[in-house]
């Protein structure tokens, strides 16, 4: 059975995973962020540096709280898992809580060490001249639609076909939407990261908002794509437990069936 948020109240390990996730947003905003703050030379140049920052921190972030949170460290990834049933509700509410007081620590820690000619905005994302609410939202949304998709590739425990890092490979896909996306809409690509610099350097301007929804849009949608169309274990059958009260992913082999113990379901 699929761990139930009664269950994640009564386990410590929850408390400290949930607390991995403040940590791994907080250092996230303050490193990657950081790298936006000296922003001279040719938008080319820059965006490079800003995209291998945040390849390289989201890596490593991954890398160092993996095995206690799983390494979320992004709202849009914390929803996919969620709406996939790979979470508890209490669960879900309170890792984006702590990213996102994680994004609000790590954006001041941010301004305090900064010297003040450098501060500007945090990194605070915005649309870039000529593009449109719209075209940014759609931007934002593929942008995590995109990283989800490689998250939840690389967490198939069932596949046969890929090895290497996990980190890495999130990595990469980090850095791969930052060059399409920074020249565009500052490529927010994860709501703690984009509201962390906003509230500090009290930028929360209008179009904020499109750094929420559209990351988060997309995330759900990329989770229940590969959830119950590319995944390994991925059938109907799956997909009509789904709407079971104790569905669990993990209940469902290779084949994409149950697999049955002593001629009785596992529940």
């Amino acid at each position: 059975m699929a761990v139930s948020s009664r269950t994640d109240l009564k386990t410590r390990k929850f408390y400290v995973a949930v607390f991995a996730e403040f940590v791994g947003t907080m250092l996230l905003v303050l490193v990657s962020c950081g790298s936006t703050l000296q922003g001279t030379g040719p938008v080319q140049s820059a965006t490079v540096r800003i995209a291998l920052t945040f390849a390289f921190s989201v890596g490593s972030i991954v890398w160092a709280i993996g095995n206690v949170s799983g390494g979320n460290i992004n709202p849009g990834v914390t929803i996919a898992f969620f709406v996939t049933r790979r979470m508890s509700l209490v669960g879900f509410l309170l890792y984006i809580t702590a990213q996102t007081l994680g994004g609000i620590a790590g954006a001041a820690i941010l301004y305090a060490l900064a010297p003040e000619s450098y501060n500007g905005n945090l990194g605070t994302p915005g649309l870039s001249t000529g593009v449109s609410v719209v075209q940014g939202f759609f931007v934002e949304m593929f942008l995590v639609f995109i990283l989800v998709l490689v998250v939840f590739a690389s967490c198939d425990e069932l596949r046969g076909d890929v090895g290497g890092s996990v980190p890495l490979q999130i990595g990469v896909a980090i850095g791969m939407c930052h060059l399409w996306g920074v020249p565009l809409t500052g490529a927010g690509m994860n709501p703690a990261r984009a509201f962390g610099p906003a509230v500090i350097s009290n930028n929360l301007e209008t179009n904020h908002w499109l750094y929420w929804v559209g990351p988060l849009v997309g995330g759900m949608l990329a989770g229940l794509l590969y959830e119950f169309l590319f995944a390994v274990n991925a059938t109907p059958a799956k997909l009509k437990g789904f709407f079971t009260r104790n569905y669990d992913a993990k209940d469902y082999d290779a084949s994409g069936k149950r697999p049955m113990t002593n001629d009785l379901p596992l529940k």
